[in-house]
C-alpha cells in the first residue's frame, strides 16, 4: 500500500489513465529528454559520491560480476523460450529487450528504498550501466545466424557499428560520467551539488512518471493480436528473472538493498536504447511487439506491483 500513496507513482497511474481515455494531455519530446538526462545525471552524481565514502570492496567487485552474469543468461534463456512459439527474429528482439534493463524503474526502485529506509550501494548504478549492452549484442548475433540460414545474407549492420552505438550512447555516458564526477568530488561535491541531485530529485521523477504512464497507455494497443506468448512473458519473464537474481544474490551474500536492485534490473525491460538499435539491426521485426509488451505492459507492472513484491520476497529471505 506504501507503494500506492508514493506520488511519483500515484503520476504514473494518473498519465496511464490519462493516455487510455485518450487525452491531449502530453510532455513536449524536449522536456521529456531533459528529464530523462536530468534522472541519469543525479543518480549518476549519488552514486559515484556513494563510492567515494564505500571505496571498491570485494561484495562490489560480486554485485557488478553478478550483474554482467545476469544480463548475459537471461537474454540467451529468453531466446531459447521464445523461438518454440516466435519465429527467431522476434524471438531475438523480445530477448534482447528484456536482457536489458529499464533505467526508470531502476531510479524508482532506489527512491522506494529511500522511503523504506534500506541501504544500497552506490555501485549499483555502475550495475546497470554494464547490464544495458550485452543483450542488444547477443540477440544481434543470433539474429544475424538465423538471417544467414535462411537468406545467406550478412546484416547490413556491422557488429563494430553496433558496439559503438551500445557502449557510446549518449545516456550511458552521462550516468558513467556523472558517477566519475561524484566519486572525484566527493563529499564537498555533494554538498554543493545537494540542491540539484537530491532536492529536486523526487519531483522530476513525478513528471517524467507522468509521461511513462502517458506513453505506456500508448504502447499497449500495439499488443492487439499478437500471439498469447508474448503477454505471458511480459508478465511471467520479470517474476522468473528476479527470483534468478535474488537466489545468486543470497549464495554470493549480498546485502539486502542490493540484492533489491539485481532482482528490479533482472526483471526489467528496455524500452529506450534497445529499439533504438533494433530498428537499424532488426528491420525485420516491428517495433510494436517489444515495445508494447516492454512499455505498455512489463513497465507498469514492474512500477506499480513488481518494486514492492520483490521488496516484500527479499526481506522475507533474508
Amino acid at each position: 500500500m506504501h507503494n500506492f500513496l508514493d506520488p511519483a507513482i500515484l503520476f504514473f497511474i494518473f498519465g496511464a489513465f490519462a493516455g487510455a481515455v485518450k487525452s491531449n494531455l502530453e510532455i513536449p519530446q524536449p522536456i521529456a529528454r531533459f528529464l530523462s538526462l536530468y534522472l541519469l545525471m543525479a543518480l549518476g552524481l549519488k552514486g559515484g559520491f556513494a563510492l567515494h565514502k564505500s571505496g571498491f570492496t570485494l561484495e562490489i567487485g560480486l554485485a557488478l560480476g553478478l550483474a554482467v552474469f545476469l544480463a548475459l543468461i537471461i537474454p540467451v534463456m529468453g531466446y531459447m523460450v521464445l523461438k518454440t512459439k516466435l519465429n527467431n527474429f522476434d524471438a531475438a528482439a523480445i530477448a534482447a529487450t528484456y536482457g536489458s534493463v529499464s533505467a526508470v524503474t531502476f531510479i524508482t526502485a532506489t527512491q522506494s528504498l529511500e522511503q523504506y529506509g534500506m541501504a544500497f550501494g552506490g555501485h549499483m548504478a555502475a550495475a546497470m550501466a554494464l547490464m544495458e549492452s550485452p543483450a542488444i549484442i547477443l540477440a544481434i548475433l543470433l539474429a544475424n545466424r538465423a538471417r544467414a540460414s535462411a537468406t545467406g545474407e550478412q546484416t547490413s549492420m556491422g557488429m563494430a557499428k553496433i558496439l559503438h552505438e551500445s557502449f557510446t550512447d549518449g545516456a550511458q555516458l552521462l550516468l558513467l560520467g556523472s558517477m566519475l564526477v561524484g566519486l572525484i568530488s566527493g563529499e564537498s561535491g555533494q554538498k554543493i551539488m545537494a540542491p540539484f541531485s537530491i532536492d529536486l530529485f523526487k519531483g522530476m521523477l513525478s513528471f517524467f512518471l507522468l509521461d511513462m504512464g502517458l506513453m505506456a497507455a500508448k504502447n499497449f494497443e500495439g499488443l492487439k493480436g499478437k500471439p498469447p506468448i508474448t503477454l505471458l512473458y511480459a508478465i511471467g519473464s520479470p517474476l522468473v528473472h528476479a527470483s534468478m537474481a535474488l537466489l545468486f544474490c543470497k549464495l554470493l551474500g549480498l546485502s539486502l538493498g542490493d540484492t533489491v536492485l539485481l532482482m528490479v534490473l533482472a526483471a526489467s525491460a528496455s524500452y529506450i536504447a534497445v529499439p533504438a538499435v533494433l530498428r537499424h539491426a532488426l528491420p525485420e521485426v516491428n517495433p510494436a511487439l517489444y515495445m508494447g509488451m516492454s512499455l505498455g505492459i512489463t513497465f507498469p507492472f514492474n512500477i506499480i506491483l513488481g518494486i514492492p513484491l520483490y521488496t516484500y520476497v527479499a526481506k522475507l529471505t533474508y
